[in-house]
């Protein structure tokens, strides 16, 4: 099967480009160049006039077992493993139809989550490319706690990690701070030691796994980038020495602005008291910091934090927007979803439009390199494209059943 898009820009991962034709052939991207190269070209054309051909986009922080209810943690506790995992792969369809072709799951439940990643990476089910980190790694009465594999001191951290490597986790995420949606722990504490941090990571390393940590205030922050973590989730309370640092060691930042924004949004809306309370206290120092880090020339990979209050699934782009409004330019923000987000999941076949790459595609109404919504408003999403599959389009017909898609 081929299919030639052609007529409208072309944003590759890294710069936009005019003039030219992107070439799909048997899922992959075949051939990317000067439109006149392929004058009477007799097969299936998508006329992409007054768009833009983009990657599809990469979100590296979600959950996919949530769904975005006001208490997501007291939704999930009602349903048991066989209902959440159903639940999720409609997570993971929403998801995908609303022009996010890869996600990083940052913690699940008693690995629930694995069944659907690999559903949907098997082409099973219609959804993303999935990479999951399976339990998050907490202290005792940590943020994640609920969920999380606790695990106290060096050893007890070492085997914890190696437990998720076991179940087969593709990352392995460690929680270096509170938080803010769980009660009783503040999010500027420092949950674990620099040595727990450290071992955790190499671990980690050693079988060849990434790391992300979900750290909120600074000592944390500076805990796991000195450990040698791939990337800091949310950061919201950086200072100079960790952007310094941060920048200094290549560590991502992955903001997940939508997250507090959207708690924010719906304060009103049955959300618990604590979690409000919380997000009302962080939301100035995010947007600074978010800032500050990409001003340092740091970098950045989106991220949305999916599935937590009001944030959901399918609703991805809309972090591009968020991220243009606290200061990074359209083309960064554009980078930060695609190239860079890739970058971070290593997914060294995604995120980008050039020759060999896997053809997941984004088709947008006009320019998002000079306004965001074109990308960030899922209602300008002319058609959506997973490993060469048409799964969305503008009115609504798509070339696979519901749930299900062909394997690549």
């Amino acid at each position: 099967m081929s299919t030639l898009y052609r007529g409208g820009r072309v944003f590759d991962g890294e710069r936009m480009v005019d003039g030219h034709a992107v070439f799909v052939e048997d899922g992959r991207i075949a051939r990317v160049a000067p439109a006149g190269e392929f004058d009477g070209f007799a097969g299936e054309a998508v006329d992409c006039g007054g768009g833009t051909v983009m990657p599809g986009l990469i979100d590296c922080h979600v959950h996919i077992l949530f769904r975005g209810e006001p208490d997501p943690m007291a939704a999930l506790d009602k349903l048991d493993a066989a209902h959440a995992v159903v639940r999720a792969l409609e997570n993971a369809s929403d998801t995908l139809r609303g022009g996010t072709t890869s996600i990083r799951d940052c913690g699940g439940r008693e690995y629930q989550e694995f069944a659907v990643r690999n559903a949907c990476n098997e082409g099973r089910f219609l959804g993303p490319t999935i990479r999951a980190a399976g339990k998050m790694i907490c202290m005792t009465g940590g943020h994640g706690n609920r969920m999380g594999r606790v695990a106290d001191g060096v050893e007890e951290v070492v085997k914890a990690v190696r437990e998720q490597i076991h179940a087969g986790a593709d990352l392995v995420k460690i929680m270096a701070t509170g938080g803010v949606m769980t009660p009783g722990v503040n999010p500027e504490d420092a949950h674990y030691s620099v040595q727990e941090m450290a071992v955790g990571i190499a671990e980690a390393n050693r079988f060849h796994r990434t790391t992300a940590s979900h750290a909120q205030g600074a000592e944390g922050i500076l805990n796991a980038t000195r450990g040698g973590v791939t990337s800091i989730e949310h950061g919201i309370f950086m200072n100079d020495e960790c952007c310094r640092e941060m920048v200094e060691h290549g560590t991502f930042l992955v903001p997940t602005l939508a997250a507090l924004r959207n708690i924010l949004d719906h304060a009103e809306e049955g959300i618990p008291d604590y979690v409000v309370e919380k997000a009302r206290r962080c939301a100035e120092a995010h947007e600074r910091s978010v800032r500050t880090f990409h001003q340092a020339g740091g970098r950045i990979a989106l991220g949305t934090d999916a599935g937590t209050p009001f944030n959901l699934h399918g609703s991805n782009a809309d972090e591009l927007r968020f991220m243009v409004e606290v200061g990074l330019s359209n083309l960064d923000a554009l980078r930060a979803g695609t190239r860079n987000a890739a970058e971070l999941m290593r997914l060294e076949d995604r995120g980008r439009i050039a020759e060999g790459a896997a053809a997941d595609l984004l088709v947008v109404d006009g320019d998002p390199s000079v306004d965001i919504a074109a990308a960030a408003d899922r209602e300008r999403h002319r058609e959506v494209v997973k490993d060469g599959v048409v799964v969305d389009r503008k009115d609504g017909r798509a070339e696979v059943m519901p749930g299900i898609r062909r394997a690549a």
